[in-house]
């Protein structure tokens, strides 16, 4: 079962990057643990009702994501939306239709990497991988 990053595991990444804990901020990372998975900045603004400024929401969002505590994903329109990080190493799988962002079963990717480090001169020091699908709900729909 994964962990996901607590609302005051938050708050302690951001205590790490030396800002100062603001209401608004304080705020923002408490819209963020209720939005839990699979957000865009968008949606974090109207959650806090316009009592956090859309730049205070995006700085936030910077610090978060270079402290590893909520993840940057990118979906093939270039919209970017973000998720809070399970503790462990994920991936993602992400619907290229309405947007949603599920984690990806890791055993099988861990295995490609694992034959891969045989294959590569050199240490593998990280990776990031993400895998555009169209979710059930989508392909549900007419015109699919």
């Amino acid at each position: 079962m994964t962990s996901w990053i607590t609302q005051k595991e938050l708050e302690q990444g951001l205590g790490r990057t030396g800002r100062y804990h603001t209401r608004t901020r304080r705020l923002a990372l408490e819209a963020i643990s209720h939005l839990g998975d699979s957000f865009s900045a968008g949606q974090l603004a109207a959650e806090t009702d316009g009592r956090v400024s859309r730049a205070t929401i995006y700085r936030t969002l910077r610090l978060l994501v270079d402290q590893g505590l909520v993840c940057k994903i990118s979906l093939q329109d270039g919209a970017p939306r973000y998720s809070l990080s399970p503790i462990d190493h994920h991936h993602h799988l992400i619907c290229v239709g309405c947007g949603a962002v599920s984690e990806l079963d890791r055993s099988a990717i861990e295995r490609a990497l694992a034959e891969l480090r045989g294959e590569v001169s050199g240490a593998i020091v990280g990776h990031r991988i993400e895998v555009y699908i169209t979710c059930n709900n989508c392909l549900k729909q007419p015109g699919r």
